[in-house]
């Protein structure tokens, strides 16, 4: 059953009941995703032959266009199919790309053979084979665009906004909806990149895909518990007829009072179920898009030239969240690496446990997730009651302050990564094996845990803040395109680690073959100056967010109360001050 936007029938739907099948949609979900990408470097390097950084930018524009194209999965779920089926048909997509790829790892003709030891230049993967991996990986891509915006928005659609009891709840949703997808993660980069290395790419590859088949199936059998809310239209229609109708009463005079801007109650109800946005004195110049004028019907507007106060604040909303949303893009950055170099770097040290058991590189992120998973639990069973009673916050700090301590712990990751590479660096130079790349260097691999770790609860801080952030300043029709501007950031941040890397490999390139990121191994090249160009770029971004966070402004809205949906008496309400 469909819960229309402005109607209260069936309200019984959604609630803790559809936890279970949206948290299993998402476990299995995030095994198949993880499983599928985060040991993919090796597979690019070791099964198809490709040079390190050609490999390592693949994998970051992979991650990128992942990342990107959740902005069309949000336009089809608010604008035309809703959030289930968004989510249903793209999980259908996602599951044919990693299928076509278990396929091209089973069957030999579509990979290049084997290196035989005798040869120190490898048969590189050719067209066909090439054209596969990037079908497979473009199918991916599209998937996760109508996955990565709707499940969050989903989840927390299933708690109702207008009862002041549910909509305690959706904060602390955020943290647990990261848990749970954290834990699953756990399981993708030991067990999974276990069976990639020591068994085969056939398996490893195989069981992320049985797990993405499951997720499908477990969704899928929650449908008539869910709360699912009508799409209300294109809300990207909305903003640019707001800055349309804008432009063209550019000319203007102001009007003296906000009180004779245009309000439309009954035209708005299909996507203000949650409450009234009011007017903020903030770029005024859109406020004229709601000025009356002798060509215009009140009753009937031509919405290219009569916008609500509501719709103007929409556009407001998404504009003040700009600045807030490019500040997470060089923390990605950061993050990215882990599974490129800092991969590459576990590669190349000593991996044992015990004589017979090594570690696979690929599940050092093991120590990302339990640093990430310690960290929520600690911040939601003791930070949070313990902040609640100096700030009075239900959540116990704003989200701008968790993304801030974010911030400045990332950076503090970044920096001790460039030591750590110094350490691994000197103990080669010591043992003779600065010309060996493939030969480990006799230093544990657990050097490189305080920069896994760290970059895990750098993200606890910040990834959930920045949910929460778009989630909560979004307006209430774009909460799926809301999701996706935390997804275009991460984009944008893979795409930047493409940029540097590219940038960096070329112009550090100098006689003899040297370059701070050379193809044929790290020993020689200068990984660190890599980590610290990235921890000075975090410096000055955290400076540009701390100002950002300073000049913000939070939505106000006037909220509905539960039994009539009018407004409430008692006012408005500043959206992330609960």
């Amino acid at each position: 059953m469909t819960e229309k936007k402005g109607s209260h029938v069936g309200r019984k739907k959604g609630g803790f009941i559809t936890m279970p099948f949206i948290f299993a949609n998402e476990a299995c979900e995030k095994l198949a995703v993880v499983g599928f990408g985060v040991n993919m470097l090796s597979y690019l390097t070791g099964e198809l032959h490709m040079p390190l950084t050609t490999a390592a930018n693949t994998l970051t524009n992979f991650s990128g266009t992942s990342s990107l194209t959740p902005l069309l999965g949000a336009f089809i779920s608010d604008a035309y199919a809703g959030r289930f089926w968004t989510i249903t048909v793209a999980s259908i997509i996602y599951q044919i790309g990693m299928t076509s790829l278990t396929i091209s790892a089973v069957l030999p003709s579509l990979r290049p053979p084997q290196c035989k030891p005798d040869h120190q230049v490898c048969q590189q993967a050719n067209s066909g084979q090439l054209a596969i991996l990037y079908i497979s990986l473009l199918l991916a891509a599209l998937g996760a665009g109508g996955i990565r915006p709707c499940v969050v928005a989903f989840g927390a659609d299933q708690f109702d906004e207008t009862d002041p009891e549910q909509k305690t709840k959706t904060w602390n949703y955020f943290n647990w909806y990261y848990f749970c997808m954290g834990a699953s993660i756990l399981v993708a980069v030991t067990v999974v990149v276990y069976i990639q290395d020591n068994i085969g790419w056939g398996w490893g590859l195989g069981i992320p895909t049985i797990a993405m088949f499951l997720s499908i199936v477990a969704f899928v059998m929650g449908y008539t518990l869910y709360r699912n809310l009508d799409p209300a239209g294109s809300p990207f229609t909305r903003l640019v007829q707001v800055s349309v109708a804008a432009f063209k009463k550019r000319n203007l005079r102001m009007v003296s009072d906000p009180k004779l801007l245009y309000e439309n109650e009954e035209m708005d109800a299909s996507f203000s179920m949650a409450g009234k946005l009011l007017h903020t004195k903030h770029m005024k110049f859109l406020d004229k898009a709601a000025i009356v004028t002798e060509g215009d019907d009140p009753k009937s507007p031509n919405l290219w030239r009569l916008n609500t106060i509501h719709r103007i604040e929409e556009l407001k909303s998404v504009i003040r969240m700009g600045p807030i949303w490019a500040a997470g893009i060089i923390l990605i950055t950061a993050y990215a690496q882990q599974n490129t170099f800092s991969l590459q770097q576990a590669k190349t040290m000593d991996r044992h446990l015990t004589r017979s058991f090594q570690i696979p590189a690929g599940s050092m992120s093991v120590f990302t997730m339990t640093s990430m998973l310690t960290t929520i639990a600690l911040y939601d069973r003791i930070f949070i009651p313990i902040a609640r009673k100096f700030t009075g916050l239900d959540r116990g700090i704003s989200f701008l302050h968790r993304m801030g301590i974010g911030f400045v712990i990332s950076i503090l990751a970044s920096l001790v990564a460039g030591f750590i590479e110094v350490k691994r660096k000197h103990v080669a130079s010591a043992h003779g094996l600065i010309d060996m790349p493939h030969t480990t260097i006799p230093i544990s691999v657990f050097w490189l845990v305080p920069q896994y770790s760290l970059h895990g609860i750098a993200e606890a801080f910040m990834s959930i803040g920045h949910l929460e952030f778009f989630y909560d300043q979004a307006p209430e029709s774009m909460k799926s395109s809301a999701m996706a501007l935390f997804w275009t950031s991460i984009s944008v941040g893979n795409y930047v680690s493409t940029l540097l890397v590219t940038l960096i490999h070329k112009f550090s390139a100098g006689p003899g073959g040297s370059n701070w990121l050379p193809d044929d191994g790290l020993n020689k090249g200068r990984l660190e100056y890599f980590y610290w160009l990235i921890t000075l770029l975090q410096i000055v971004n955290l400076v540009y967010y701390l100002f950002c966070a300073k000049l913000y402004t939070f939505k106000p809205i006037e909220i509905h109360s539960k039994a009539d949906g009018k407004p409430t008496g008692d006012g408005v309400e500043l959206g992330g001050h609960v």
